[in-house]
């Protein structure tokens, strides 16, 4: 019988774990945001990935010279065709850290999410420390280095130009552009780097010694917690929300585009669509005919933990205690 809970979506505000989450969220990203400057100058001055269009479409927004602004963009199905967490665990698999048994059983997880299109607590729980598992003892190094070979083979050629160029208009007029995803902050990170965007909110895993615990800081980075990692994120940086922008294609983000003055429904699933219809939000779809219904994988948040923020979660964590 509980699985026929699965057919009826279950709102949830924010919790304390969503507000631990989203706060730790903030912290890596900031952390890693300031050291990709560090090594390569500001994110505006990093070229434009190959696969931006040469002439991006000029949106109504934003306004060029607004420090007080920034863009927060969700990964996937949004910048990217699919879900990062689902062509993550394929390199992983590729690289024998999980048996065929563990790929089938994901699998089946990824397809409920497809046809269902909602997320049950109990199902996200058992995807979710399953993942925890596959990654439990692994260094976290080993993970970055390994997600920096799955975007080249899986990911690269899976960005929608269309959304590209509006995170290029937002660089292009001087402001900050960030990932906000359920997928693991390390592997956002990649992704964010490799557009030449700021940085990436993702989901943090706990690590000790720079090997992960096989837990979470919080809970995965989703819904509620989206938006507290998003309100955490423009305190520290000093931002004005009214005057951000927030792009997504999913109903679970409309926490997350609630928060700014500027709201973007990006291929909406067919609740987001509505919702934004009804609030006047600004949409854009660039998907064509019945591909649009169909297209990628929605994120599975259950297994948004793969892997995690590392030396900001315990600085987080010490501070707190």
């Amino acid at each position: 019988m509980a699985a026929l809970g699965w057919l009826h979506p279950r709102r949830r505000s924010a919790t304390a774990r969503s507000v631990l989450a989203g706060e730790a969220s903030a912290e890596a990203a900031r952390k890693s945001s300031q050291e990709l400057e560090e090594l390569h100058g500001r994110a505006e001055d990093v070229p434009p990935d190959e696969t931006a269009p040469a002439e991006p479409e000029a949106p109504e927004f934003p306004v060029a010279g607004d420090e007080k602004a920034a863009a927060f963009f969700d990964l996937d199905n949004t910048v990217m065709q699919g879900a990062a967490l689902f062509h993550f665990g394929r390199g992983l698999y590729k690289r024998k850290f999980f048996q065929r048994r563990e790929l089938a059983r994901f699998a089946w997880q990824q397809a409920w999410f497809r046809m269902a299109g909602i997320e049950d607590p109990e199902h996200m729980q058992d995807a979710r420390d399953s993942a925890l598992s596959i990654v439990k003892g692994h260094r976290v190094a080993e993970l970055m280095s390994i997600g920096e070979e799955i975007y080249d083979e899986y990911m690269a050629e899976r960005i929608w130009p269309g959304t590209r160029a509006l995170a290029q208009a937002h660089l292009d007029a001087g402001q900050k552009v960030w990932l906000v995803t359920a997928a693991p902050v390390e592997t956002a990170t990649i992704i964010a780097r490799r557009l030449g965007l700021t940085g990436a909110l993702g989901t943090v895993a706990e690590s000790v010694h720079g090997v992960y615990t096989g837990k979470l800081v919080g809970e995965p980075l989703h819904g509620p917690a989206k938006a507290e990692a998003v309100r955490a994120l423009a305190a520290a940086e000093g931002l004005d929300l009214a005057r951000c922008a927030a792009y997504s294609d999913s109903h679970n983000d409309i926490p997350m585009l609630s928060l700014v003055g500027h709201p973007y429904a990006i291929n909406p699933d067919t609740k987001l669509r509505k919702h934004a219809r009804a609030r006047e939000w600004r949409l854009r779809d660039y998907r064509t005919g019945r591909k649009a219904a169909k297209v990628g994988i929605p994120a599975a948040a259950g297994v948004g933990a793969l892997a995690g923020g590392t030396a900001a979660a315990i600085a987080l964590h010490r501070r707190r205690h």
